[in-house]
């Protein structure tokens, strides 16, 4: 094997294969590198806020369950920004107090109280479930992404491989030789677009399947969280 090319493929001769590659090809680097790049970005930025938010979740359900009244959670929902709970609790509380405003508008005049009934409730029930969809979406802003890099970048990092090896049969038509100094650049070319494609794709893939899994459990812990408010409203309903 000629040494300079056996140094190029396997000693690590990164830039001088980044020099040789053809314009198409250094453009799909220059795009693989900007979505991996972009891809930890959001994925850094993601693991951060679900922190944030398991945090803030966990502390408000616990000040929430200790609660012997709704409205004592109050201060405890404003103070848990970063809580998708709390602000679904916020969506629920004011709808409630709007619907006992609305239903009770003589005041202390009025003989007795009026109660609220099942469809008070519903319209609190759909009030948080319409609160909840916009923390959902506030969750999986960017998420997307994370499924665009883990489909597209294989599929471009295996156009850079079919175009460098084009390029290594064009050398050889055009030189009249298939020595290794002449297919070697075109190959190590379609090799770095493969290597490249796929360490976007990986990270971006696992990253987006554990985001999955988080929204899913966030998800299905406000709509508990729903239930346990609608059930603690009808009993000081009663």
């Amino acid at each position: 094997m000629n040494p300079t090319v056996a140094a190029s493929i396997f000693s690590g001769s990164l830039w001088q294969i980044i020099g040789n590659t053809s314009t198409f090809g250094s453009f799909i680097l220059i795009v693989l590198t900007f979505m991996s790049i972009v891809s930890w970005v959001i994925i850094f930025h993601k693991w951060r806020q679900f922190k944030a938010v398991e945090k803030d979740n966990h502390r408000f359900q616990q000040s929430f369950q200790r609660a012997r009244q709704i409205s004592e959670s109050v201060g405890q929902a404003k103070a848990s920004a970063n809580s998708p709970l709390s602000q679904i609790y916020l969506a629920g509380y004011h709808e409630l107090m709007e619907l006992k405003e609305q239903k009770n508008q003589g005041g202390t005049l009025q003989e007795k109280v009026n109660r609220l009934d099942d469809d008070d409730f519903e319209i609190v029930e759909m009030a948080m479930e319409r609160s909840l969809t916009d923390q959902m979406g506030i969750l999986e802003s960017k998420v997307i992404f994370l499924a665009s890099t883990a489909n597209s970048a294989p599929f471009m990092g295996l156009l850079g491989t079919v175009v460098g090896i084009m390029d290594s049969f064009w050398a050889i038509g055009e030189r009249g030789s298939a020595s290794l100094a002449v297919v070697a650049p075109g190959i190590a070319e379609a090799l770095l677009a493969t290597i490249v494609g796929l360490g976007a794709a990986i990270p971006a893939v696992i990253a987006f399947n554990w985001a999955n899994n988080k929204l899913k459990f966030i998800n299905d812990f406000a709509g508990n969280f729903i239930s346990s408010f609608i059930s603690q409203a009808k009993k000081e309903a009663r």
